[in-house]
Protein backbone atom coordinates (compact mmCIF):
# COMPACT_ATOMS: atom_id res chain seq x y z
CA UNK A 1 0.00 0.00 0.00
CA UNK A 2 1.55 3.46 -1.29
CA UNK A 3 2.13 5.90 1.46
CA UNK A 4 0.84 9.57 1.33
CA UNK A 5 4.42 10.44 1.42
CA UNK A 6 5.24 8.18 -1.74
CA UNK A 7 2.11 9.17 -3.77
CA UNK A 8 3.25 13.25 -3.22
CA UNK A 9 6.85 12.15 -4.68
CA UNK A 10 5.30 10.56 -7.71
CA UNK A 11 2.97 13.60 -7.77
CA UNK A 12 5.54 16.28 -7.65
CA UNK A 13 7.80 14.02 -10.43
CA UNK A 14 4.98 13.74 -13.12
CA UNK A 15 4.48 17.54 -12.81
CA UNK A 16 7.54 18.42 -12.96
CA UNK A 17 8.33 16.83 -15.92
CA UNK A 18 5.84 18.79 -18.21
CA UNK A 19 7.07 21.85 -16.42
CA UNK A 20 10.50 21.52 -17.50
CA UNK A 21 9.50 20.95 -20.90
CA UNK A 22 7.58 24.29 -20.99
CA UNK A 23 10.28 26.01 -19.65
CA UNK A 24 12.86 24.77 -22.16
CA UNK A 25 10.55 25.13 -25.00
CA UNK A 26 10.14 29.00 -23.63
CA UNK A 27 13.87 30.00 -22.64
CA UNK A 28 15.17 28.56 -25.99
CA UNK A 29 15.84 32.12 -27.93
CA UNK A 30 18.25 33.47 -24.69
CA UNK A 31 19.40 29.90 -23.70
CA UNK A 32 21.50 29.73 -26.92
CA UNK A 33 22.56 32.99 -27.27
CA UNK A 34 26.10 33.04 -26.44
CA UNK A 35 25.96 35.96 -23.54
CA UNK A 36 23.01 33.90 -21.68
CA UNK A 37 24.86 32.77 -18.81
CA UNK A 38 26.30 36.42 -18.44
CA UNK A 39 22.81 38.46 -18.77
CA UNK A 40 20.85 35.82 -16.86
CA UNK A 41 23.24 33.53 -14.71
CA UNK A 42 20.41 32.66 -12.68
CA UNK A 43 18.12 31.65 -15.25
CA UNK A 44 20.73 29.75 -17.05
CA UNK A 45 21.22 27.53 -14.15
CA UNK A 46 17.49 26.98 -13.91
CA UNK A 47 17.84 26.21 -17.09
CA UNK A 48 20.14 23.61 -16.69
CA UNK A 49 18.82 22.07 -13.80
CA UNK A 50 15.56 21.43 -15.42
CA UNK A 51 17.08 20.46 -18.41
CA UNK A 52 18.71 17.53 -16.19
CA UNK A 53 15.83 16.77 -14.72
CA UNK A 54 13.94 16.41 -18.04
CA UNK A 55 16.71 14.28 -19.66
CA UNK A 56 17.02 12.05 -16.76
CA UNK A 57 13.06 11.72 -16.12
CA UNK A 58 12.52 10.88 -19.73
CA UNK A 59 15.26 8.02 -19.61
CA UNK A 60 13.86 6.69 -16.50
CA UNK A 61 10.67 6.90 -17.66
CA UNK A 62 11.13 4.94 -20.78
CA UNK A 63 13.71 3.06 -20.43
CA UNK A 64 14.85 2.07 -16.30
CA UNK A 65 15.19 -1.49 -15.37
CA UNK A 66 13.98 0.45 -11.90
CA UNK A 67 10.44 0.03 -11.24
CA UNK A 68 10.45 2.75 -9.00
CA UNK A 69 12.62 5.05 -11.37
CA UNK A 70 9.85 4.72 -13.98
CA UNK A 71 7.42 5.52 -11.74
CA UNK A 72 8.90 8.44 -9.51
CA UNK A 73 11.55 9.75 -12.07
CA UNK A 74 14.37 11.32 -10.75
CA UNK A 75 13.19 11.78 -7.67
CA UNK A 76 13.22 7.87 -6.74
CA UNK A 77 17.12 8.64 -6.97
CA UNK A 78 16.80 10.00 -3.62
CA UNK A 79 16.21 7.05 -2.13
CA UNK A 80 19.04 5.03 -3.41
CA UNK A 81 21.20 7.92 -2.02
CA UNK A 82 19.73 7.57 1.25
CA UNK A 83 19.93 3.90 1.12
CA UNK A 84 23.85 3.83 -0.26
CA UNK A 85 24.39 5.83 3.19
CA UNK A 86 22.39 3.98 5.86
CA UNK A 87 25.27 2.11 7.39
CA UNK A 88 27.08 5.08 7.55
CA UNK A 89 24.18 7.16 9.16
CA UNK A 90 23.16 3.91 11.22
CA UNK A 91 26.40 4.06 12.64
CA UNK A 92 27.43 7.27 13.52
CA UNK A 93 24.06 8.81 14.34
CA UNK A 94 21.06 5.83 15.17
CA UNK A 95 22.92 3.08 16.70
CA UNK A 96 24.04 2.91 20.73
CA UNK A 97 26.46 1.71 22.00
CA UNK A 98 25.95 -1.85 22.76
CA UNK A 99 23.78 -2.71 19.63
CA UNK A 100 25.88 -2.84 16.15
CA UNK A 101 27.16 -6.12 15.03
CA UNK A 102 29.61 -8.23 15.08
CA UNK A 103 31.41 -5.53 16.62
CA UNK A 104 29.49 -2.75 18.88
CA UNK A 105 30.22 1.06 19.05
CA UNK A 106 32.13 -0.22 23.12
CA UNK A 107 34.36 -2.92 21.56
CA UNK A 108 35.46 -0.69 18.71
CA UNK A 109 35.96 2.15 20.78
CA UNK A 110 37.88 -0.24 23.57
CA UNK A 111 40.28 -1.80 20.70
CA UNK A 112 40.92 1.99 19.15
CA UNK A 113 41.39 3.24 22.97
CA UNK A 114 44.03 0.27 23.80
CA UNK A 115 45.77 0.72 20.34
CA UNK A 116 46.44 4.33 21.32
CA UNK A 117 47.78 3.35 24.52
CA UNK A 118 44.47 5.50 25.28
CA UNK A 119 42.27 6.16 29.08
CA UNK A 120 40.35 2.20 28.54
CA UNK A 121 38.28 2.75 31.42
CA UNK A 122 34.68 2.97 31.80
CA UNK A 123 32.95 5.59 33.35
CA UNK A 124 29.67 5.47 35.29
CA UNK A 125 29.09 1.81 35.28
CA UNK A 126 28.23 -0.94 32.52
CA UNK A 127 25.70 0.11 29.42
CA UNK A 128 25.63 -4.01 29.20
CA UNK A 129 22.20 -5.44 30.32
CA UNK A 130 23.90 -7.93 33.01
CA UNK A 131 20.53 -9.81 32.94
CA UNK A 132 19.73 -10.21 29.78
CA UNK A 133 19.57 -14.42 28.53
CA UNK A 134 22.51 -15.52 27.27
CA UNK A 135 24.91 -12.63 28.76
CA UNK A 136 28.17 -14.16 29.83
CA UNK A 137 30.36 -13.44 33.38
CA UNK A 138 33.15 -14.44 35.30
CA UNK A 139 32.96 -14.85 39.39
CA UNK A 140 35.88 -13.22 40.98
CA UNK A 141 37.73 -14.53 44.14
CA UNK A 142 38.48 -12.67 47.45
CA UNK A 143 41.98 -14.06 47.66
CA UNK A 144 42.88 -11.99 44.27
CA UNK A 145 46.52 -12.52 42.81
CA UNK A 146 48.10 -12.24 39.49
CA UNK A 147 49.53 -14.14 36.71
CA UNK A 148 52.80 -15.38 36.73
CA UNK A 149 55.61 -14.58 34.04
CA UNK A 150 56.18 -18.50 33.47
CA UNK A 151 52.66 -18.62 32.57
CA UNK A 152 52.27 -15.98 29.89
CA UNK A 153 53.52 -17.77 26.87
CA UNK A 154 52.29 -21.44 25.58
CA UNK A 155 55.12 -24.25 24.42
CA UNK A 156 53.85 -25.88 20.47
CA UNK A 157 55.29 -29.02 19.85
CA UNK A 158 54.64 -32.59 20.66
CA UNK A 159 57.34 -35.11 20.97
CA UNK A 160 57.64 -35.34 16.83
CA UNK A 161 59.08 -32.03 17.34
CA UNK A 162 62.25 -31.25 16.90
CA UNK A 163 62.00 -26.78 16.93
CA UNK A 164 59.08 -26.09 19.39
CA UNK A 165 58.42 -22.29 19.86
CA UNK A 166 57.22 -20.15 22.76
CA UNK A 167 53.91 -18.36 21.80
CA UNK A 168 52.15 -15.72 23.08
CA UNK A 169 48.70 -15.88 24.32
CA UNK A 170 47.33 -13.84 22.18
CA UNK A 171 48.83 -13.57 18.49
CA UNK A 172 47.05 -12.76 14.84
CA UNK A 173 44.51 -14.57 12.86
CA UNK A 174 45.07 -15.52 9.39
CA UNK A 175 44.39 -12.65 7.27
CA UNK A 176 46.27 -13.28 3.36
CA UNK A 177 48.05 -10.53 1.54
CA UNK A 178 45.59 -10.03 -1.16
CA UNK A 179 42.40 -9.49 1.30
CA UNK A 180 44.69 -7.08 3.49
CA UNK A 181 46.75 -4.60 1.54
CA UNK A 182 50.79 -4.35 1.41
CA UNK A 183 51.06 -1.95 4.59
CA UNK A 184 48.30 -3.73 6.62
CA UNK A 185 49.98 -6.58 6.53
CA UNK A 186 53.72 -4.71 7.14
CA UNK A 187 51.96 -3.05 10.07
CA UNK A 188 50.85 -6.20 11.59
CA UNK A 189 53.77 -7.71 11.24
CA UNK A 190 56.10 -5.06 12.11
CA UNK A 191 53.76 -4.96 15.66
CA UNK A 192 54.72 -8.14 15.88
CA UNK A 193 57.81 -8.14 16.27
CA UNK A 194 57.62 -5.23 18.45
CA UNK A 195 54.90 -7.21 20.68
CA UNK A 196 57.02 -10.66 20.52
CA UNK A 197 53.99 -12.32 19.56
CA UNK A 198 53.60 -14.51 16.09
CA UNK A 199 51.79 -13.30 12.63
CA UNK A 200 49.43 -15.81 10.63
CA UNK A 201 50.20 -15.34 7.16
CA UNK A 202 46.78 -16.64 5.93
CA UNK A 203 46.34 -18.81 3.03
CA UNK A 204 47.94 -16.20 0.74
CA UNK A 205 51.23 -17.01 0.58
CA UNK A 206 54.27 -15.44 2.48
CA UNK A 207 54.50 -11.80 0.74
CA UNK A 208 57.50 -9.73 1.10
CA UNK A 209 55.77 -7.56 3.86
CA UNK A 210 55.02 -10.84 6.05
CA UNK A 211 59.39 -10.66 5.77
CA UNK A 212 59.64 -6.79 5.94
CA UNK A 213 60.02 -6.29 9.23
CA UNK A 214 60.93 -9.94 10.90
CA UNK A 215 57.70 -10.72 12.85
CA UNK A 216 57.08 -14.16 13.94
CA UNK A 217 55.01 -16.45 11.26
CA UNK A 218 52.59 -18.64 11.21
CA UNK A 219 52.51 -20.12 8.05
CA UNK A 220 48.59 -21.03 6.84
CA UNK A 221 48.64 -23.35 3.74
CA UNK A 222 44.52 -23.58 2.38
CA UNK A 223 43.47 -26.13 -0.49
CA UNK A 224 45.52 -23.73 -3.05
CA UNK A 225 48.63 -24.79 -1.47
CA UNK A 226 49.97 -21.31 -2.12
CA UNK A 227 53.54 -20.46 -1.87
CA UNK A 228 54.01 -24.20 -2.24
CA UNK A 229 52.35 -25.46 -5.30
CA UNK A 230 53.15 -27.53 -8.14
CA UNK A 231 51.50 -25.03 -11.63
CA UNK A 232 48.86 -27.84 -11.93
CA UNK A 233 47.66 -26.71 -8.29
CA UNK A 234 49.03 -30.15 -6.34
CA UNK A 235 51.50 -29.43 -3.57
CA UNK A 236 55.32 -29.06 -3.83
CA UNK A 237 57.01 -30.42 -1.40
CA UNK A 238 60.61 -28.56 -2.77
CA UNK A 239 58.38 -25.39 -3.11
CA UNK A 240 57.45 -25.94 1.19
CA UNK A 241 60.82 -26.85 2.03
CA UNK A 242 62.09 -24.10 0.30
CA UNK A 243 59.67 -21.52 2.74
CA UNK A 244 59.32 -23.94 5.85
CA UNK A 245 62.71 -23.22 6.46
CA UNK A 246 62.71 -19.73 6.60
CA UNK A 247 63.63 -18.29 10.19
CA UNK A 248 60.60 -16.03 10.28
CA UNK A 249 58.50 -19.29 9.88
CA UNK A 250 57.68 -20.33 13.17
CA UNK A 251 54.54 -22.68 12.86
CA UNK A 252 52.63 -24.09 10.22
CA UNK A 253 48.84 -24.16 9.93
CA UNK A 254 46.80 -26.41 7.44
CA UNK A 255 43.81 -24.99 7.09
CA UNK A 256 40.79 -27.44 6.61
CA UNK A 257 37.98 -25.12 7.08
CA UNK A 258 37.23 -21.60 7.98
CA UNK A 259 34.25 -20.15 10.05
CA UNK A 260 33.16 -17.46 7.39
CA UNK A 261 32.74 -19.82 4.19
CA UNK A 262 33.17 -23.44 5.58
CA UNK A 263 33.74 -26.10 2.78
CA UNK A 264 33.22 -23.35 0.31
CA UNK A 265 36.17 -23.10 -2.33
CA UNK A 266 37.51 -19.67 -3.95
CA UNK A 267 38.16 -17.88 -7.34
CA UNK A 268 40.94 -15.51 -7.39
CA UNK A 269 40.51 -13.51 -10.90
CA UNK A 270 42.96 -12.82 -13.06
CA UNK A 271 42.87 -9.12 -12.79
CA UNK A 272 43.52 -9.18 -9.26
CA UNK A 273 46.41 -11.23 -9.79
CA UNK A 274 49.42 -8.65 -9.42
CA UNK A 275 52.61 -9.32 -9.94
CA UNK A 276 53.23 -8.86 -5.97
CA UNK A 277 50.25 -11.50 -5.73
CA UNK A 278 51.47 -13.78 -7.77
CA UNK A 279 55.06 -14.20 -6.24
CA UNK A 280 53.94 -14.35 -3.23
CA UNK A 281 51.42 -17.34 -3.86
CA UNK A 282 53.26 -19.20 -6.67
CA UNK A 283 50.88 -18.14 -9.39
CA UNK A 284 50.92 -17.22 -12.76
CA UNK A 285 50.29 -13.25 -13.14
CA UNK A 286 47.04 -12.05 -14.65
CA UNK A 287 45.76 -15.83 -14.20
CA UNK A 288 42.47 -17.05 -12.29
CA UNK A 289 43.26 -19.30 -9.93
CA UNK A 290 40.94 -21.11 -8.24
CA UNK A 291 40.97 -22.95 -4.38
CA UNK A 292 38.93 -25.82 -4.06
CA UNK A 293 36.48 -26.67 -1.21
CA UNK A 294 38.49 -29.91 -0.70
CA UNK A 295 42.28 -30.35 -0.23
CA UNK A 296 43.45 -32.59 -3.25
CA UNK A 297 46.48 -34.34 -1.31
CA UNK A 298 44.34 -36.28 0.88
CA UNK A 299 40.54 -37.60 1.40
CA UNK A 300 40.55 -39.19 4.76
CA UNK A 301 41.36 -38.93 7.81
CA UNK A 302 44.48 -41.01 8.26
CA UNK A 303 45.48 -39.03 5.04
CA UNK A 304 45.22 -35.70 6.46
CA UNK A 305 47.87 -36.77 9.76
CA UNK A 306 49.78 -38.86 7.52
CA UNK A 307 50.25 -35.18 5.27
CA UNK A 308 50.73 -33.23 8.67
CA UNK A 309 53.42 -35.58 9.46
CA UNK A 310 55.19 -35.04 5.91
CA UNK A 311 54.81 -31.48 6.32
CA UNK A 312 56.60 -31.53 9.62
CA UNK A 313 59.18 -33.41 8.43
CA UNK A 314 60.14 -31.27 5.36
CA UNK A 315 60.05 -28.37 7.87
CA UNK A 316 62.73 -29.40 10.06
CA UNK A 317 60.43 -30.47 12.62
CA UNK A 318 58.74 -27.00 13.27
CA UNK A 319 55.10 -27.23 14.84
CA UNK A 320 52.86 -28.20 12.52
CA UNK A 321 49.03 -28.07 12.73
CA UNK A 322 45.80 -28.03 11.53
CA UNK A 323 42.90 -24.99 11.34
CA UNK A 324 38.97 -25.96 11.02
CA UNK A 325 35.41 -24.93 11.61
CA UNK A 326 33.52 -27.55 13.90
CA UNK A 327 30.91 -28.99 11.77
CA UNK A 328 29.80 -32.34 11.88
CA UNK A 329 31.28 -33.84 15.06
CA UNK A 330 31.18 -37.27 13.86
CA UNK A 331 33.98 -36.19 11.29
CA UNK A 332 35.99 -34.80 13.96
CA UNK A 333 35.77 -37.58 15.97
CA UNK A 334 37.05 -39.44 12.97
CA UNK A 335 40.24 -36.92 13.03
CA UNK A 336 40.86 -38.09 16.62
CA UNK A 337 40.32 -41.93 16.21
CA UNK A 338 42.73 -41.68 13.14
CA UNK A 339 45.41 -40.28 15.60
CA UNK A 340 44.80 -43.24 18.14
CA UNK A 341 45.63 -45.74 15.04
CA UNK A 342 48.34 -43.90 13.11
CA UNK A 343 50.41 -42.55 16.31
CA UNK A 344 50.18 -39.29 13.98
CA UNK A 345 49.37 -36.32 16.40
CA UNK A 346 49.36 -32.67 15.14
CA UNK A 347 50.97 -29.89 17.10
CA UNK A 348 47.99 -28.34 17.49
CA UNK A 349 44.18 -27.53 16.39
CA UNK A 350 43.39 -23.67 15.67
CA UNK A 351 39.26 -23.49 16.09
CA UNK A 352 37.55 -20.76 13.68
CA UNK A 353 34.18 -19.66 14.96
CA UNK A 354 31.13 -19.27 13.05
CA UNK A 355 31.33 -16.00 13.94
CA UNK A 356 34.61 -15.23 12.36
CA UNK A 357 35.44 -13.84 8.85
CA UNK A 358 37.97 -10.90 7.85
CA UNK A 359 36.40 -10.62 4.01
CA UNK A 360 33.73 -11.48 2.03
CA UNK A 361 31.77 -14.87 2.31
CA UNK A 362 28.29 -16.27 0.47
CA UNK A 363 25.76 -14.74 3.35
CA UNK A 364 24.26 -17.94 3.42
CA UNK A 365 27.44 -19.79 4.34
CA UNK A 366 28.59 -16.72 6.82
CA UNK A 367 24.87 -16.73 8.68
CA UNK A 368 24.33 -20.68 8.73
CA UNK A 369 26.79 -22.93 8.44
CA UNK A 370 29.72 -23.68 11.76
CA UNK A 371 29.53 -23.79 14.94
CA UNK A 372 30.56 -20.95 17.15
CA UNK A 373 33.94 -20.12 18.97
CA UNK A 374 33.13 -20.73 22.01
CA UNK A 375 30.77 -24.02 21.68
CA UNK A 376 33.72 -25.77 19.18
CA UNK A 377 36.62 -24.92 21.89
CA UNK A 378 34.72 -26.94 24.28
CA UNK A 379 33.78 -29.32 22.20
CA UNK A 380 36.68 -30.10 21.09
CA UNK A 381 38.61 -29.86 24.54
CA UNK A 382 36.71 -32.44 26.21
CA UNK A 383 36.87 -35.12 23.06
CA UNK A 384 40.41 -34.47 23.21
CA UNK A 385 40.45 -34.87 26.60
CA UNK A 386 37.90 -38.12 26.18
CA UNK A 387 40.50 -40.13 24.39
CA UNK A 388 43.11 -39.52 26.07
CA UNK A 389 45.36 -37.10 24.43
CA UNK A 390 44.70 -33.59 25.45
CA UNK A 391 47.78 -32.99 26.66
CA UNK A 392 49.87 -33.58 23.94
CA UNK A 393 48.07 -30.67 21.75
CA UNK A 394 47.73 -27.35 22.28
CA UNK A 395 44.62 -25.19 21.22
CA UNK A 396 44.26 -22.25 19.62
CA UNK A 397 40.84 -20.24 19.50
CA UNK A 398 39.91 -17.75 17.08
CA UNK A 399 36.70 -15.87 16.90
CA UNK A 400 35.67 -11.71 17.99
CA UNK A 401 38.18 -11.04 20.57
CA UNK A 402 38.17 -7.48 21.50
CA UNK A 403 38.37 -7.79 24.75
CA UNK A 404 40.63 -9.37 27.90
CA UNK A 405 37.55 -11.31 28.88
CA UNK A 406 36.66 -12.26 24.86
CA UNK A 407 40.17 -14.11 25.13
CA UNK A 408 39.98 -15.28 29.15
CA UNK A 409 36.42 -17.46 28.41
CA UNK A 410 38.11 -18.85 25.24
CA UNK A 411 40.82 -20.22 27.75
CA UNK A 412 38.21 -21.22 29.99
CA UNK A 413 36.39 -23.62 27.79
CA UNK A 414 39.90 -25.00 26.96
CA UNK A 415 42.07 -23.31 24.72
CA UNK A 416 45.75 -22.55 25.25
CA UNK A 417 46.23 -18.94 23.31
CA UNK A 418 43.89 -17.01 21.05
CA UNK A 419 44.13 -15.93 17.79
CA UNK A 420 42.13 -12.29 17.05
CA UNK A 421 41.93 -11.06 13.26
CA UNK A 422 39.19 -7.98 13.05
CA UNK A 423 40.87 -6.55 16.22
CA UNK A 424 43.87 -6.33 14.64
CA UNK A 425 42.41 -4.62 11.44
CA UNK A 426 40.81 -1.90 14.07
CA UNK A 427 44.16 -1.05 15.56
CA UNK A 428 45.33 -0.65 11.83
CA UNK A 429 42.24 1.52 11.50
CA UNK A 430 39.29 -0.28 10.04
CA UNK A 431 36.45 1.60 11.02
CA UNK A 432 33.96 -1.76 10.34
CA UNK A 433 32.63 0.13 7.26
CA UNK A 434 32.03 -3.45 5.67
CA UNK A 435 33.68 -2.91 2.23
CA UNK A 436 35.82 -5.54 2.64
CA UNK A 437 34.45 -7.20 -0.67
CA UNK A 438 34.52 -4.11 -2.63
CA UNK A 439 38.30 -3.32 -3.00
CA UNK A 440 37.19 0.61 -1.65
CA UNK A 441 38.15 -0.01 1.77
CA UNK A 442 38.04 4.16 2.98
CA UNK A 443 40.76 3.22 5.30
CA UNK A 444 42.95 1.24 3.13
CA UNK A 445 43.43 -1.80 5.46
CA UNK A 446 40.97 -4.45 3.16
CA UNK A 447 41.88 -3.35 -0.28
CA UNK A 448 44.63 -3.76 -3.08
CA UNK A 449 44.05 -0.13 -4.11
CA UNK A 450 47.50 1.04 -3.88
CA UNK A 451 45.74 4.87 -3.88
CA UNK A 452 43.95 3.66 -0.51
CA UNK A 453 46.63 1.44 1.06
CA UNK A 454 48.76 4.50 1.26
CA UNK A 455 46.72 6.19 4.22
CA UNK A 456 48.47 3.36 6.14
CA UNK A 457 51.23 4.81 8.10
CA UNK A 458 52.77 1.44 8.98
CA UNK A 459 55.35 3.10 11.52
CA UNK A 460 52.28 4.72 13.70
CA UNK A 461 50.05 1.83 12.86
CA UNK A 462 52.68 -0.90 13.98
CA UNK A 463 52.63 0.90 17.39
CA UNK A 464 49.01 0.52 17.66
CA UNK A 465 49.02 -3.22 17.13
CA UNK A 466 51.61 -3.70 19.54
CA UNK A 467 49.44 -1.55 22.05
CA UNK A 468 46.22 -3.67 21.62
CA UNK A 469 47.73 -6.79 21.96
CA UNK A 470 49.65 -5.23 25.42
CA UNK A 471 46.78 -4.08 26.40
CA UNK A 472 44.27 -6.84 26.23
CA UNK A 473 46.71 -9.45 27.40
CA UNK A 474 47.02 -7.29 30.03
CA UNK A 475 43.44 -6.95 31.03
CA UNK A 476 43.09 -10.71 30.51
CA UNK A 477 45.71 -11.54 32.76
CA UNK A 478 44.39 -9.19 35.34
CA UNK A 479 40.68 -10.80 35.28
CA UNK A 480 42.49 -14.11 35.82
CA UNK A 481 44.38 -13.00 38.66
CA UNK A 482 41.16 -11.69 40.03
CA UNK A 483 39.43 -15.28 39.54
CA UNK A 484 42.33 -16.44 42.18
CA UNK A 485 44.58 -17.38 39.36
CA UNK A 486 47.89 -17.84 38.52
CA UNK A 487 48.14 -19.67 35.78
CA UNK A 488 45.48 -18.79 32.67
CA UNK A 489 45.48 -22.43 32.10
CA UNK A 490 44.21 -23.24 35.98
CA UNK A 491 40.58 -22.09 35.16
CA UNK A 492 38.17 -24.40 33.92
CA UNK A 493 34.39 -24.35 32.03
CA UNK A 494 32.70 -24.40 35.31
CA UNK A 495 34.66 -20.86 35.98
CA UNK A 496 32.21 -19.36 33.13
CA UNK A 497 28.58 -18.32 33.64
CA UNK A 498 25.80 -17.81 31.28
CA UNK A 499 22.11 -16.60 32.14
CA UNK A 500 19.32 -18.11 31.86
CA UNK A 501 15.85 -17.66 32.58
CA UNK A 502 16.09 -19.98 35.83
CA UNK A 503 19.30 -18.50 36.88
CA UNK A 504 23.05 -18.93 36.10
CA UNK A 505 24.37 -21.91 34.35
CA UNK A 506 28.53 -22.27 34.18
CA UNK A 507 29.74 -24.03 30.79
CA UNK A 508 29.93 -27.45 32.38
CA UNK A 509 25.96 -27.40 33.70
CA UNK A 510 25.14 -26.29 29.79
CA UNK A 511 27.30 -29.04 27.80
CA UNK A 512 29.12 -32.01 29.44
CA UNK A 513 32.35 -32.82 30.24
CA UNK A 514 34.66 -35.56 30.07
CA UNK A 515 37.20 -37.30 32.16
CA UNK A 516 40.78 -38.23 31.04
CA UNK A 517 39.77 -41.42 28.25
CA UNK A 518 36.36 -41.40 29.11
CA UNK A 519 35.26 -42.19 25.67
CA UNK A 520 36.42 -45.36 25.58
CA UNK A 521 34.50 -46.57 28.76
CA UNK A 522 31.14 -47.55 29.13
CA UNK A 523 29.70 -44.58 30.30
CA UNK A 524 30.12 -42.35 27.22
CA UNK A 525 26.99 -39.44 27.63
CA UNK A 526 24.56 -39.49 24.74
CA UNK A 527 25.65 -36.54 23.66
CA UNK A 528 29.10 -37.56 22.32
CA UNK A 529 27.97 -41.28 22.53
CA UNK A 530 26.40 -41.81 19.46
CA UNK A 531 28.95 -39.21 17.20
CA UNK A 532 31.83 -41.35 18.66
CA UNK A 533 30.29 -44.84 17.47
CA UNK A 534 30.01 -43.40 13.60
CA UNK A 535 33.52 -42.17 13.62
CA UNK A 536 35.67 -43.69 11.35
CA UNK A 537 39.64 -43.48 10.80
CA UNK A 538 39.66 -44.51 7.41
CA UNK A 539 36.97 -42.40 5.69
CA UNK A 540 35.11 -38.84 7.33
Amino acid sequence: MLTPVVLLLGVVALILLPLSLVWLLTATEWVFSLNAFTSHPVKFTVFLILLSWTLIGVFEVLFSRSNLRRNYPVLANLRYLLEFIRPEIQQYFIANNTEERPFSRERRNLIYRRSKSANDTLPFGTEQDIMAEGYRSLNHSIAATSVTEEHARVQFGGPDCKKPYSASRLNISGMSFGALSGPAIAAMNKGARLGNFAHNTGEGGISKYHLQHGGDLIWQIGTGYFGCRNTDGSFSADAFARNAARDSVKMIELKISQGAKPSHGGVLPGVKVSSEIAEARGVPQGETVYSPANHPEFSSPAGLLQFIAHMRELSGGKPVGFKLCLGRKAEFMSIVKAMLDTDILPDFITIDGAEGGTGAAPAEFSNRLGTPCLEATYYIHQVLVGAGIRDSIQLISSGQTASGFDMLEKLLVGANTVNAARSMMMAVGCVQAKACNTNKCPTGVATQDPARARAIDVEDKAIRVKNFHHGTLHACFELCGAMGYTNPDDPSPADLFCRYNEGLKNFDQIYEPLTHGQLFAENIPKSYRDDWHRANAKHF
